[in-house]
């Protein structure tokens, strides 16, 4: 029990000594003139001073004053906070004459006590009607009725026993200077720790004579300026050709000219309000409209055709701190109407006697023949009310505060021919939903008798409109049987009558005419009154589409880019300003009025290549995205990394490029943007020119833009990774032979990129040298160097070698054959951009000397061809002296270099036969029976005996050979002595012959056995024949 005692005598004095705070100890002296107090409001905290050897001697008190110029060391001890738990005042008083104060310039101990909240006090003291002014030295102010953000707050009071409120300022806004009275107060409070400005103002006196304003207005212009602050001691003075004039209350002024406006009191616009006065009258309007302007006090002369005349403006200097109202008085003829036209924001109706958040607040009045006047309604700036037509006379009123710029809505005013109608309000209902409410004039007090009004409502197309009478009070009608009409009236069809307490239209489309009659009613009685609410719906619906990527390698992005607030995108019912739908993920999207000129859809895809040496080449086109997509395809890119020791090709499919240049722009359908990771440009290009390929050593970017809608399949680009090159870009390029080819720096004309190079590498055509004319933009360099650089491929000098010192200059240089164009880029000084432009021009070559050359080769070529010949033909004139030939008997005749036997029998199978036909071929063996008569006996060889006729046989002559051929050798077989056919001849004139692939019978077996002997037809050697082998018998 004693330790848990104990327990809680240490808890308490550990609670204790958290809620303590330890003494503060500080030196001050106050600065002269300046009265310093420090006090606390809690009971236990309080201020010594100590003095004495090691401070010993102390004298403590709850609030302590310090003398000005005098040293004290102060001892602060709180068991709270010390910061939140003192305030310290410091106030000073700033004396003046009627043209001068003391001090002029107004300063603070800034370091005074800063630890603590402090509050800067400034009494002023002047002679009766002096204006005292503190001009702001640093920031200017603002009213500021709330606590300031950085912790210090101004206020001022003309005195410090008025009753009126202090006027509250933070610093950052235009006021720039306060004007106080003789007795004005000024204070500054900082909050703890807060730091405050040592110069803060400068003091400035003049006799009060109050503000003075200097006004020039039309002739039949009424400025009215009227006291609405009854108690306040201040006149006004009015001098005109030399003569004041001054009244306490108001002063109506007419036909001002140069007149000075005079206030006896140093804030006059807290006392007074200005009503800014023209009178319109009949002959003075115009049947087709002049512009009237709120900021502008308007008179012209018109008539009831035209309207001429100067309007006079009146901006935010004229009584600009005043509560202001501009008024139009409009009257017309008994037979006329006349028309406020509101374009452009329109207006918006409030309740009768309400402000607009803006400040400006219009009020149309109509002055009836047969009763009080009547306020059609109160408008502020922005809504669906567009025009106010009235009868007879009326008034336009527009309000605004003091303090407030004055930025009203322009209005037409215009003659139209009468109408039954008292008034009539013109409103175009917005797109979209939207609740708007209106109110009978005079709401909520009574409509006028036998009266009536017209809304005609314009209601946008696919949309639904509902009628709500929300709260209404029903006169007592004189007349027997008479009662409150509601009329609905759309256009082409017959109107439509119900009561106050009647169904009101619900549901339905297409702009209507809305007319309430009012009737004789008992004045005693509540009289007729109405608030009603028109509701608009979109009856449109949604355009679907589901969206699915898992099998594209593409990503989506659809951007709201019109300013159609109606318009209404959603991924997955989620409404987005911006939807994007990622490769591989499948989206629920939805489009609600949305035109497609207010929708970008763009594509990305994303190709990437680790290793350059598995990159195989890719041709681009642009895919087709889902056909639910509403919107056509604005632009697709395709971004590229490769490794860095990696380079990228692009080459058309068509064959060559060509760069979009001013006066060689490219088909938009088919352009294709080409730009650097880092977002540097490169430029646009398109297909059929003059570079062959385009080499970039870098992460790209390619964007289409197909802009005739249409889904190209045909290939845009060829893309290929190649090894890693030096420079960032490479062209290869084959000029134009017919025109000049223009070549640009990439980012051409913006600037190339610093530290970066690009290359040309110039085929010229055979036969062809080039003009290049350069257009050079030079700049300073911070640092490295530009270089311009011309070289023959096949080595040699520089033809050009130009660096950054050539500015802004053109060179001209030729080359005799295909060269390299180099440019480099340094890192520019400053804005400056470095930007190169080449001109090739081709211009075939006129050497006589190659042609020379070419004429003697052709001469000692016929030369050698004529010789050929002649030795060709001699030799063959020689070869057919020494041919010769043989006639056999009773069979065919062979001619030597006979060419229908170009080759032996030996040397091909026509020995050899595919099919025998016994009974063709042996025939004679067969007997003479019924299926063969006359059949002969086949079973020996027959010997051959010749021919059966007397004549030769024909004998095709042999294709005339080729003259001009040359032959050196004849082979065996074209010889003079053809070698002899292996065939059985009669056996009266050589031995008997066995084929060996004859059976030993007698049906295949010759008469003699004998081995063949050849015939010997030439005195050349036989080839050797190869000898028969048993096994092929």
């Amino acid at each position: 029990m004693g330790f848990c005692g104990a327990c809680a005598l240490l808890a308490l004095l550990f609670v204790s000594s958290v809620d303590s705070s330890e003494p503060f100890q500080t030196t001050v002296k106050p600065n002269k003139g300046s009265e310093v107090t420090v006090s606390s409001q809690l009971p236990d905290c309080t201020v010594c001073t100590v003095s004495g050897v090691n401070d010993a001697q102390s004298f403590c008190q709850p609030s302590l004053k310090l003398e000005p110029e005098k040293e004290v060391k102060l001892l602060f001890k709180c068991p709270q906070p010390i910061e939140q738990s003192y305030n310290v005042t410091i106030s000073s008083l700033i004396e003046c004459t009627k043209d001068a104060c003391s001090p002029a310039t107004v300063e603070v101990q800034s370091s005074l006590l800063s630890k603590f909240s402090r509050t800067f006090t400034w009494k002023l003291k002047a002679p009766e009607k002096t204006l005292v002014s503190l001009k702001v030295l640093r920031t200017g102010l603002t009213k500021a009725p709330h606590p300031c953000s950085d912790g210090r707050q101004y206020s001022a009071v003309t005195s410090e026993t008025s009753k009126e409120v202090l006027t509250r300022y933070c610093e950052g806004g235009s006021e720039t200077q306060l004007d106080l009275s003789d007795q004005g107060v000024v204070t500054l409070e900082a909050k703890p720790n807060t730091q405050v400005e040592s110069v803060l103002f400068q003091a400035l006196a003049a006799p009060m004579s109050g503000r003075s304003m200097y006004v020039t207005s039309d002739p039949n212009t009424n400025l009215i300026i009227t006291k609405v602050d009854k108690e306040a001691d201040c006149q006004i003075c009015v001098t005109e050709a030399s003569k004041q004039t001054c009244k306490p209350q108001m002063y109506r002024l007419k036909n001002l000219r140069n007149a000075s406006v005079d206030f006896t009191c140093p804030q006059p616009q807290k006392v007074f309000t200005v009503e800014i006065n023209k009178d319109i009258g009949m002959t003075e309007m115009a049947r087709d409209g002049n512009t009237l302007r709120g900021k502008a006090n308007v008179l012209r002369d018109c008539t009831q055709t035209s309207c001429s005349g100067k309007p006079v403006q009146a901006d935010n200097g004229f009584f600009p701190n005043y509560n202001r109202t501009f008024t139009w008085d409009i009257k017309v003829g008994t037979t006329q109407t006349f028309h406020l036209d509101f374009p452009g924001p329109g207006l918006q109706q409030i309740p009768n006697g309400g402000t607009c958040p803006d400040g400006h607040t219009y009020s149309v009045i109509l002055y009836l023949h047969r009763a009080a006047p009547a306020t059609i309604g109160t408008f502020c700036k922005g809504g669906p009310v567009t025009s106010v037509l009235g009868q007879y006379k009326g008034r336009v009123m527009l309000t605004v505060p003091s303090d407030v710029n004055l930025d009203p809505p322009d209005f037409q005013l215009k003659v139209g021919p009468y109408s039954e109608v008292t008034a009539i309000v013109r409103v175009k209902l917005p797109r979209g939903v939207s609740d708007t409410e209106f109110i009978t004039p005079n709401y909520p007090k009574d409509f006028p008798d036998d009266e009536q009004i017209l809304w005609d409502f314009s209601v946008p197309e696919m949309h639904n409109y509902s009628v709500q009478f929300s709260e209404h009070s029903a006169p007592e009608c004189l007349e027997e049987g008479a009662a409150v009409e509601v009329e609905y009236q759309k256009e082409g069809k017959n109107p439509t009558r119900t009561s106050l307490t009647g169904p009101q239209p619900q549901h339905q489309q297409g702009g209507f005419n809305l007319t309430v009659k009012n009737c004789k009613t008992n004045l005693t009685l509540p009289g007729l009154s109405l608030r009603y609410s028109v509701s608009v719906m979109r009856s449109g619906h949604p355009v679907l589409c589901t969206l699915d990527l898992t099998k594209q390698e593409v990503s989506v992005q659809i951007e709201k880019v019109g300013s159609d607030p109606l318009c209404e995108i959603r991924k997955d019912s989620k409404e987005e300003k911006t939807i994007k739908v990622a490769k591989g993920e499948t989206a629920k999207l939805s489009f609600l009025d949305c035109p497609n000129e207010d929708l970008r859809l763009t594509a990305t895809e994303l190709i990437a290549c680790p290793n350059a040496s598995l990159c195989a080449p890719t041709l681009l086109f642009v895919p087709t995205l889902d056909p639910c997509l509403p919107m056509p395809l604005h632009s697709f890119s395709w971004f590229f990394t490769i490794p860095h020791e990696a380079t990228l090709d692009l080459v058309s499919p068509t064959g060559s490029l060509r760069q979009s240049l001013p006066g060689q722009e490219c088909d938009p359908s088919s352009v294709v943007g080409v730009g650097e990771k880092d977002g540097s440009f490169i430029g646009n290009f398109c297909s059929n020119g003059e570079i062959q390929k385009l080499q970039i050593h870098s992460n790209i970017s390619i964007t289409a833009t197909p802009q005739d809608v249409k889904r190209s399949k045909e290939p845009l680009l060829d893309v290929s990774v190649s090894p890693e090159i030096k420079e960032t870009i490479i062209y290869r390029i084959s000029p134009n032979l017919t025109s000049p080819t223009i070549l640009v720096t990439p980012n051409w004309p913006t600037g190339m990129k610093p530290h970066s190079s690009v290359s040309w590498i110039v085929d010229l055509p055979w036969m062809h040298h080039a003009h290049i004319k350069f257009a050079i933009s030079g700049l300073e360099c911070e640092n490295s160097h530009t270089r311009i650089n011309v070289k023959h491929q096949e080595g040699g000098s520089d033809l050009l070698d130009i660096n950054e010192s050539e500015k802004m200059r053109t060179e001209n240089t030729t080359a005799r054959q295909s060269f390299y164009l180099n440019v480099t880029n340094c890192q520019p000084e400053g804005r400056d951009q470095f930007n190169v432009k080449a001109t090739i021009v081709l211009e075939r070559k006129t050497n006589l000397l190659p042609i020379l050359l070419g004429l003697v080769g052709a001469v000692l070529l016929l030369l050698l061809i004529l010789v050929v010949v002649c030795v060709v033909l001699r030799k063959k004139k020689s070869k057919m002296n020494s041919q010769s030939s043989i006639y056999m008997g009773k069979g065919n005749i062979f001619r030597p270099n006979d060419g229908h036997f170009v080759k032996t029998r030996a040397d091909n199978d026509s020995h050899v036969y595919d099919y025998i036909d016994d009974s063709m071929v042996y025939g004679h063996l067969l007997t003479d029976n019924e299926s063969i008569p006359n059949g002969m006996q086949v079973d020996s060889y027959q010997t051959f005996t010749g021919p059966t006729d007397n004549t030769l046989p024909v004998i095709k002559e042999p294709d005339p050979e080729p003259k001009g051929q040359y032959q050196s050798f004849l082979s065996p077989s074209d010889t003079f002595l053809p070698p002899r056919p292996r065939t059985p001849i009669g056996r009266q004139d050589s031995l008997g012959f066995q084929d060996r692939r004859m059976m030993d019978n007698e049906l295949y077996t010759f008469k003699s056995t004998g081995d063949m002997n050849t015939i010997r037809l030439s005195g050349a050697d036989m080839e050797p024949q190869l000898p028969i082998m048993d096994e092929s018998l």
